[in-house]
C-alpha cells in the first residue's frame, strides 16, 4: 500500500474587492488566522478605480479551498470570489533573475534568453539580470537552466490571472 501523500493542488483565486486601505490586510489575515498558506499574492486596481483584483495562489485540498472561499465571501469588502483553478485562463508571473555570467558562459546565457523570449534588463561584468514573463512552468524551466551558471538572486511578482473569454462572448 502506498502511504505517500498526494501533492497539494495549486488553486488560483481571483477576488474583486473594494479598493480601500485595510482590505488586503483583512483578506491576508483570513488566511493566517486559519493557518492557510498563500503560495502567491498579487493585487492591483482594476478598470474601476474603486475596485481591486487580488489574485491568490493557494496550495491545499478541495476541502481547504471550499473553507477559504466561504470565509472570503463573508468579508464585507469582497464583491466576488472566482476559482480559476479548473477554468481556461491566462496566467502570468514576472521573475527577475540575477545569474552569474562568466566570460565563457555569457553567449550560452544569451541564447537561453533568446529561446525563452526574455529580456536582459541589467548587465555587469559578473552577471546578467533577466526579466522573464510567463506561466509557472516557463519560469521553473528557465530557473533550472540558469542553475548551472549560478543564480545569485530571484524576485517574483506573484501570479496574475484572468479567465479566458468564450468564443463569441461579448462583455
Amino acid at each position: 500500500m502506498d502511504t505517500r501523500e498526494a501533492p497539494e493542488k495549486r488553486h488560483t483565486l481571483s477576488i474583486l474587492v473594494d479598493n480601500e486601505p485595510g482590505v488586503l490586510a483583512r483578506v491576508a489575515g483570513l488566511f493566517s488566522g486559519r493557518n492557510f498558506n498563500i503560495g502567491s499574492l498579487s493585487v492591483a486596481e482594476t478598470t474601476d478605480p474603486l475596485v481591486s483584483r487580488i489574485t491568490i495562489v493557494v496550495p491545499g485540498s478541495e476541502i481547504i479551498l471550499e473553507q477559504i472561499m466561504k470565509q472570503l465571501r463573508k468579508l464585507i469588502n469582497v464583491h466576488k470570489v472566482i476559482d480559476l483553478t479548473d477554468q481556461p485562463r491566462v496566467e502570468r508571473e514576472l521573475a527577475l533573475i540575477k545569474v552569474k555570467g562568466k566570460n565563457g558562459d555569457r553567449a550560452e546565457i544569451l541564447r537561453i534568453v533568446d529561446i525563452f523570449r526574455c529580456q536582459v534588463v541589467d548587465v555587469s561584468p559578473h552577471d546578467y539580470t533577466v526579466e522573464v514573463t510567463g506561466d509557472q512552468d516557463k519560469i521553473e524551466a528557465i530557473l533550472e537552466l540558469f542553475a548551472r551558471f549560478g543564480i545569485i538572486e530571484i524576485a517574483k511578482s506573484g501570479v496574475t490571472a484572468l479567465p479566458r473569454s468564450k468564443k463569441g462572448e461579448k462583455k
